[in-house]
């Protein structure tokens, strides 16, 4: 990562590597955090909470939603989060906002489909300014930025130019959104030459998920 930002012209410093644990027990989670990990990301909110629940006293880890949301879950996800990188409709903004307890302000990213296939998670291309509209108007959820996933069959270089496209778009009615949450084990090299500024890496670091047969 601090090499592949030193060739992009970057700071290093302003890229953070978020952990994905997916499948992986909490005992992980533990593990990571002696070895200075503060930022986890998991795809499940069952999981998401169980582990939360289950590390209550790792209270300087920040945990982040990174995977698809269903409306009936907003509460729960809500309650387990302090991040969410997946809001990509308006329902899902409302439901998060009205799941809003005293647990003050929410940070949430604007997640973008970056393929053809509408039955992919995210907004599309053209509807994420106004979906970030819509979540600034919700003061109990703060826009953070953008998040997307790179196209399996399409160089993830052209994929991150069209979110960066986009989070340049959203920074201009927000300019406080300056996150972009893109890059994954195999691609976050062409994210941060994209500007990514938080990367979400997984098996680079954890190895491969358990059987969960």
């Amino acid at each position: 990562m601090a090499e592949a930002a030193r060739r992009a012209g970057r700071d290093p410093g302003e890229i953070t590597r978020i952990v994905v644990t997916k499948f992986h027990p909490a005992q992980l989670v533990r593990d990571l955090r002696a070895l200075g990990v503060t930022e986890v990301g998991e795809n499940r909110q069952q999981e998401l909470t169980a582990k939360r629940d289950d590390l209550v006293d790792l209270d300087d880890v920040r945990w982040h939603f990174i995977g698809q949301a269903q409306t009936n879950k907003a509460a729960a996800i809500r309650r387990a989060s302090d991040v969410v990188h997946s809001v990509d409709r308006t329902r899902l903004a409302d439901a998060l906002h009205r799941a809003a307890d005293d647990d003050g302000v929410l940070d949430v990213l604007v997640q973008v489909n970056l393929t053809e296939d509408a039955g992919r998670g995210g907004s599309t291309l053209a509807d994420a300014e106004a979906l970030a509209e819509h979540v600034l108007g919700l003061e109990s959820l703060r826009l953070r930025g953008v998040m997307a996933v790179a196209p399996l069959d399409e160089d993830p270089a052209s994929a991150f130019a069209r979110l960066r496209a986009v989070a340049d778009r959203i920074r201009v009615i927000a300019p406080e959104a300056t996150w972009i949450s893109a890059g994954m084990t195999g691609d976050f090299v062409q994210a941060i030459d994209a500007g990514a500024t938080h990367l979400r890496i997984g098996s680079a670091i954890t190895g491969p998920r358990p059987d969960r047969g």
